[in-house]
């Protein structure tokens, strides 16, 4: 039989975090052959792995890359069973590695990729808990087009808000970068919906003006009323709704006094600069 050193058990421990005993006996079972061991420890932790793939997945952290020519972004969803996990350097360094390689990939990187998969598995077997990549994200910028984005608390939400002005060079102005990260906070707070009542189909208001339909066919104070009226309280009632969930329509996060629109309006004529929001993206874990 093979001499198995203390050394050897150790460095299999350090590279597949399996417990010291697991590791002598995988380096023994393997007559001392550290990537046989190792093979056999990972083959292990996959089979405890399978046994628990029906647990859900539903902590876990966004994480957000922008490449250094500014013009690709990248949103990345890392999910675990639990926030002790989630919360684990490892868990944390495995997200970032994953959004700057999707990032190198390229837009054809999704949830499915097995070279990001195959990452995620190797760290599941060595944690012995269930992970997942959720979903990838990727906005791409152009000519006029600046992204800002932010990433809440411990990872648990992450925006990029992609901004256009017909004159970029605002958007390396201290103030503007002020402004813009403030929209990219806005979306964080109030996730809206959509990005104005352009971007809403159809079905989505036809469902919700079916819902205050009957909302008001119920109310047996309003069914006193005139029909026009009730149309117009209709109205009022889908027209509020849609005001709370177009980011544009929203009270703006510095001052709600104004909306999204009207504080972009403003900025862009102290600027003499038109300044708009083009596209946002708003994860949100387990979402």
């Amino acid at each position: 039989m093979a001499e198995i050193s203390a050394a050897d058990v150790k460095r299999l421990r350090e590279k597949t975090g399996a417990g010291m005993m697991e590791c002598k006996n995988a380096l023994v079972s393997c007559e001392g052959d550290f990537d046989s061991a190792e093979k056999l420890l990972k083959e292990k932790g996959l089979a405890a792995l399978e046994s628990r793939s029906d647990r859900a997945t539903n902590a876990g952290k966004v994480f957000v890359q922008v490449n250094s020519a500014g013009d690709t972004a990248v949103l990345v969803e890392l999910a675990s069973e639990t926030d002790f996990v989630s919360r684990n350097p490892e868990f944390t360094a495995l997200g970032e590695d994953i959004a700057k390689r999707a990032l190198e990939k390229g837009a054809e990187a999704d949830a499915s990729d097995e070279e990001l998969t195959g990452m995620v598995s190797n760290l599941a077997t060595k944690i012995r808990e269930n992970m997942s990549l959720k979903r990838i994200r990727f906005l791409k910028a152009g000519a006029g087009e600046h992204f800002t984005w932010y990433v809440h608390g411990d990872g648990e939400i992450g925006v990029v808000v992609k901004c256009v002005s017909d004159k970029p060079e605002i958007f390396g102005d201290d103030d503007v970068k002020t402004f813009v990260f403030s929209l990219a906070l806005h979306v964080a707070a109030f996730s809206p919906y959509a990005l104005d009542r352009g971007k809403i189909g159809e079905s989505y208001v036809a469902e919700q003006e079916g819902i205050f339909r009957e909302q008001i066919r119920q109310d047996e104070e309003l069914q006193k009323k005139p029909a026009n009226v009730l149309e117009g309280i209709l109205k009022g009632k889908l027209n509020k709704h849609l005001s709370e969930i177009c980011l544009m329509d929203q009270g703006y996060v510095k001052d709600e006094k104004f909306t999204v629109a009207q504080a972009l309006a403003d900025r862009s004529k102290k600027l003499g600069a038109k300044l708009d929001v083009a596209e946002y993206v708003y994860f949100k874990v387990g979402a």
